[in-house]
């Protein structure tokens, strides 16, 4: 059986890897080196077993996930990855899972140049919290509460693959195998926007990831912003799988669907052939969605501009599963 030491030294250590940290894996802290003009992002997510992800799941995408859930926090701040941190409990020492996890997590941490510099194991129900660091010049981090009256409302990528595979998985609803094989890996393996939100620094005004939902996501810059905006819910850009679906489920799961980390960000109206070609730079759609108003509130409209009244509330991660 392996101990806690052992298991780290296989399988997260990686000294040959180094490049931002002065000291890695194997003291009290790590080191950071730090570059003079630059501030430190830093954020951090739990994963539960049964609450974010099911029993069972495939160890080499939840890897992946574990990472790219606060990966994507760094790219809504316009922030760089530079290093994590990985906690988790683990029921036992299963030497494949432990091979697979580590393979899934390392081949994104290696195409984000970003390196493992820390953390704890200890035995007990299979939960994980990373914690990652990143960097950005002090004054160009996008925040929340930057946005402005007559600003346009941009999403990247697509919404709502990923809610459509986890009502089906739960038995919601019953999908084709096609449809459920090509909507999943959009909810295993999302996909974090960072060349993205570099690109948008100095372009955009306020920013932050969807992962629990565009109207409740959305809702965090409005108030944090004190105003309002006007979404245009026919133009939110469906999965191409949720696409397929009637109107109201598109509807209902591109407002509120979560799970998709794609960023939401403000721009001057202004700036939008500049939004354009952070885009176009960064290899990644974007879809305008609609405008920040200085009444606040939330209005949805249809592709006519007539009002919608529709129910639509994000991941609550209190509420019942």
């Amino acid at each position: 059986m392996l101990s806690e030491f052992d298991l780290i030294a296989r399988y997260f250590k990686r000294p040959s890897h180094r490049q931002h940290a002065a000291l890695g894996i194997g003291d009290d802290c790590a080191l950071l080196t730090q570059h003079n003009g630059m501030q430190t992002a830093v954020s951090t997510d739990i994963l539960v077993e049964g609450r974010h992800f099911f029993a069972g799941a495939d160890p080499c995408m939840l890897g992946h996930k574990s990472l790219a859930v606060n990966l994507s926090d760094l790219a809504a701040m316009g922030a760089e990855p530079v290093a994590f941190t990985l906690a988790f409990s683990l029921p036992g020492v299963d030497e494949h899972w432990l091979e697979q996890f580590s393979a899934g997590m390392f081949a994104l941490a290696d195409a984000q140049g970003c390196e493992l510099i820390g953390g704890d194991t200890t035995k007990g129900p299979l939960n994980i919290c990373i914690t990652v660091f990143g960097r950005v010049p002090i004054g160009e981090a996008l925040q929340r509460t930057a946005a402005m009256e007559g600003d346009d409302i941009w999403v990247s990528g697509t919404l709502g693959d990923a809610r459509l595979a986890l009502g089906a998985l739960y038995g919601d609803y019953t999908l084709d195998d096609y449809t459920l094989a090509c909507a999943a890996p959009r909810l295993h393996m999302p996909q974090p926007r960072i060349a993205l939100g570099l690109a948008l620094r100095g372009i955009a005004h306020a920013a932050l990831d969807l992962s629990d939902g565009l109207v409740g996501d959305l809702g965090h810059i409005l108030k944090a912003s004190n105003v309002g905006a006007t979404l245009n819910v026919d133009a939110l850009p469906a999965g191409p799988m949720l696409e397929k679906q009637d109107t109201d489920r598109r509807r209902h799961f591109t407002l509120s669907g979560g799970d998709d980390y794609e960023l939401c960000f403000t721009a001057p109206a202004s700036r939008r052939e500049a939004v354009l070609g952070a885009a176009m730079a960064a290899g990644t759609p974007v879809t305008r969605i609609g405008r920040i108003d200085a009444s606040p509130g939330l209005r949805l409209t249809d592709a006519n501009e007539a009002p919608l009244t529709l129910h639509a509330s994000s991941f609550d991660h209190f509420a019942a599963p």
